[in-house]
């Protein structure tokens, strides 16, 4: 192999190994994230809208969510609700070997000056953001305004 396929080779695979989560050193903890649950409510109004899903860690090192983005709207928050009250905050925890669950009337993803209302039977493209693993791009199901799949 010459000297550019070789270069070429090593870069392909690099970046294969961070696609794939893995390191290329087996002694460093890594997150292992898996995303489940994830849905969207059809929002009542044509302003804002809550996003939900489960974030699952199988990795033996812990990760941070600190942002969601999303083409549907231009200001997306994170919130958690303790006590009936709802507050933004800057991160979410992801425990190695743990979850973190936005569900309703807990901590979610808040949508906010929609470009467009999404419709029952869509599906609304969100990006994840983690501290160590990354870009993660979910999509999120529109279900019914009612939905919760603690009841599905």
């Amino acid at each position: 192999m010459n000297r550019r396929t070789t270069l070429a080779a090593a870069i392909a695979l690099t970046a294969g190994l961070a696609l794939a989560g893995c390191s290329s050193d087996s002694s460093d903890a890594e997150p292992d994230l898996k995303i489940g649950q994830a849905f969207m409510p059809e929002p009542l109004n044509a302003d804002m809208a809550g996003g939900f899903l489960v974030v699952k860690n199988e990795g033996k090192a812990a990760d941070k969510l600190t942002k969601v983005t999303s083409p549907l709207a231009d200001d997306v928050t994170i919130h958690e609700t303790k006590n009936q009250k709802m507050r933004e905050v800057k991160s979410f925890d992801v425990p190695a070997g743990g979850e973190l669950d936005l569900e309703r009337g807990g901590s979610h993803i808040m949508f906010m000056g929609l470009k467009k209302k999404p419709k029952q039977g869509e599906k609304v493209s969100i990006e994840l953001h983690f501290e160590k693993a990354g870009l993660v791009e979910v999509d999120l199901p529109v279900k019914e305004t009612t939905y919760n799949p603690k009841h599905h």
